[in-house]
């Protein structure tokens, strides 16, 4: 009798980057009629947003304090902050039902000041598709700000991600599954292509007339979208990965069904072909040969990214394979929900498997047509965005070796306390944590001996918050800022000479 290898799904119904700031001047060209007159054409910029209760304003270097404090008292005004190391800039509450440009006005008449403005507001650089799906909310794995009873950041923080990195072109990612609907049209752009025969693929099942690995399923395109379709395209979805190559490996059958001898065959033409990724949201058995090939493919230095299993089992007790089997090239990944918690149905294990993706109700790209998609859950699902996390980061640190690209997904994930002793980092995956470099902390000469001083490393236009402890379990904040161009801002406390030792540490925000 055949060993039967079945495809895990369940079908269910269906850090500051930088800052914008907006300012108000225009410019024009004014050109000259045939009389000679000179006519302009303006158009005046709409007003950029602001808070309609408080103002900026700066003190005239020598003017009297004391007589700015009385014009504050004669207009109604509170000063809330000043900033005496930017040149003593004031902020101003506005008295009730005051106007922004009236109080910005009456400020700059007064002489009193260099300059008043209104409290501009400022945004968060990030990259956002323009693929429908992801602009209405569908994608929530990518980006969820609550919508359909989600909580806010359950997701893996992609658009923050994005502004990193959103290309793996040169990164070739084997899907082996049902085979991957190649024309669709998120998907076409993105496929490998053999250039000995033009194939994207190839299709290992026992007489298989059709040899190019097309899906006659559903399940691996399903797969292909959510790691790699096409993003900004204005169409269905967008993938963790916007461009990748997809090398379509079809090892199962339109009902979810394989052998070992059709996967040994995907994962021969997989490593011959070139892959630095696979992916694998299926489960077999402790098969001798099966276990040969995976460490074949770690012997190759190709990451194989593994479902862990839809039957809410633990894993480390009731092994499944190859999620069960431990190579240092295996990632083994459970699903999450929405709102941030282990799905009743995922597998788990906390020391077989690693960490967690989203995997509830994941609308993707679907097979027998070019703008099919469709919505399913399961570990077969919250892999992918594993393995589209990898490539990017894969492209983004092109010399590193597999173990230390892992370790970059693995130490940048999202905590999570109910994936605490569910898995071995107990987190979810967090793509813009992945593609950020590790913030390091070094010790810089103290003058006189006096003030503890480091030196942050993160990064370029990082936000990062220094904390302290006296017992290493409760961190406290005691400084934030965002790194310069070159990676890295200073830090100094002087603690009182009485004080219990303390320890510091530097966490991103996003």
């Amino acid at each position: 009798m055949p060993l039967r290898i079945s495809l895990m799904r369940i079908n269910v119904p269906a850090c500051l980057a930088g800052l914008i700031l907006i300012g108000a001047f225009a410019g024009c060209l004014c050109p000259r009629n045939s009389a000679g007159a000179q006519t302009a054409s303006i158009t005046i910029p709409p007003s950029p947003p602001y808070r309609p209760d408080q103002i900026l304003v700066k003190p005239k270097p020598g003017v009297s304090l004391s007589a700015l404090a009385g014009f504050h008292s004669v207009q109604g005004t509170v000063v809330l902050q000043t900033f005496q190391g930017i040149g003593g800039i004031e902020v101003l509450r506005l008295p009730p039902g005051g106007s922004v440009p009236d109080f910005v006005a009456r400020y700059e008449q007064s002489g009193l000041v260099e300059f008043a403005e209104p409290d501009y507001e400022a945004h968060t650089f990030t990259t956002s598709p323009n693929d429908p799906k992801f602009t209405d909310g569908t994608l929530w794995g990518l980006n969820n700000f609550g919508q359909n009873g989600g909580t806010p950041h359950a997701d893996i923080d992609a658009p923050d991600g994005w502004d990193i990195r959103t290309s793996a072109s040169n990164i070739v990612v084997a899907v082996l599954d049902t085979g991957v609907w190649y024309t669709h049209e998120d998907l076409a752009s993105n496929m490998w292509v053999n250039p000995h025969d033009g194939n994207h693929g190839t299709n290992a099942l026992p007489g298989a007339i059709d040899l190019t690995g097309n899906d006659d399923s559903g399940h691996g395109t399903m797969i292909a979208g959510v790691l790699g379709a096409l993003g900004n395209n204005g169409k269905g979805v967008a993938g963790v990965a916007w461009q990748v190559q997809i090398m379509a490996c079809k090892c199962f059958n339109n009902f979810g069904v394989g052998n070992s001898s059709a996967i040994l065959a995907c994962l021969a033409y997989a490593q011959t072909n070139g892959a630095q990724i696979i992916n694998a949201s299926w489960g077999g058995n402790n098969s001798l040969a099966l276990s040969n090939a995976v460490a074949s493919t770690r012997d190759a230095g190709i990451i194989f990214v593994q479902a862990c299993g839809n039957s809410g089992t633990n894993i480390d007790v009731a092994p499944v394979y190859p999620a069960s089997w431990h190579f240092d090239n295996v990632v083994a990944v459970a699903w999450t929900t929405r709102n941030d918690t282990l799905a009743s149905l995922s597998n788990y294990g906390a020391t077989t498997v690693h960490l967690a993706a989203p995997g509830d109700n994941i609308y993707s790209t679907f097979a027998g047509s070019d703008n099919g998609y469709f919505s399913n859950s399961g570990t077969s699902f919250s892999a992918p965005y594993v393995t589209g996390a990898l490539a990017l980061v894969m492209a983004r640190y092109p010399t590193e070796t597999y173990q230390q690209i892992i370790a970059r997904v693995l130490n940048g994930v999202d905590l999570l306390p109910a994936l605490a002793g569910k898995c071995v980092t107990g987190g979810r995956l967090n793509l813009r944590k992945a593609l950020s470099p590790p913030i390091s902390l070094t010790s810089l000469p103290s003058a006189g001996g006096g003030a503890f001083a480091m030196r942050v490393s993160g990064g370029a236009n990082r936000t990062c918050v220094v904390q302290v402890s006296t017992n290493l379990a409760a961190w406290f904040p005691v400084f934030t800022n965002t790194t310069s161009a070159d990676g890295t801002f200073d830090f100094a406390d002087n603690p009182s000479t009485n004080s219990t030792r303390r320890f510091y540490r530097a966490i991103s925000t996003p």
